[in-house]
């Protein structure tokens, strides 16, 4: 089976509440700590095969595919998860700015706000990042027309007796 396969049947595995949250906070916790290790770092480039990149960040090959399924859209370029084998090689190149605006997406505050990051974006650009996350998530409603309204197909008369008339 292959490692992303193997990912999505732990992820799956109907467990009990305890034990669905101690499955979850021990891989959160090997997540914290690889990306800790990242971004002090500060080259945003993984190299190696799966199972040596699984293993240099403490993880089994399954909880790294997890990892890479979690980066992957931070990723210059984006890896095929189904196509990986325990001895793929890969090369990974982090957009570090993708990457911090992704973890406001998927709520995840134990990572953004790692101090790991004070060298990489500066506490200015980080702001700049979640206020376009918060942006990006708020829904404009456009304006209704009602039927004594000017048409908006601009012909001047009532809406009701132009394009809304046959509505």
């Amino acid at each position: 089976m292959k490692p992303y396969e193997e990912w999505q049947k732990l992820v799956e595995t109907e467990r009990q509440q305890a034990e669905h949250d101690a499955f979850w906070n021990a891989y959160f916790d090997k997540e914290t700590e690889a990306y800790k290790s990242i971004l002090s770092e500060n080259t945003g480039k993984l190299i190696g095969t799966q199972a040596e990149l699984a293993d240099r960040f403490g993880m089994s090959v399954a909880e790294f595919a997890g990892f890479l399924d979690g980066i992957n859209t931070s990723l210059k370029k984006e890896v095929n998860l189904d196509k990986l084998n325990v001895d793929t090689a890969l090369k990974l190149d982090i957009d570090f700015e993708k990457l911090y605006f992704n973890m406001h997406k998927a709520k995840a505050n134990w990572l953004y706000t790692l101090k790991e990051w004070d060298p990489i974006l500066s506490e200015e650009k980080r702001k700049e990042i979640a206020k376009e996350y918060r942006q990006s998530n708020i829904f404009v409603r456009e304006t209704k027309v009602g039927r004594n309204d000017p048409c908006p197909c601009g012909s001047g008369k009532k809406y009701k007796a132009c394009c809304g008339k046959n509505a």
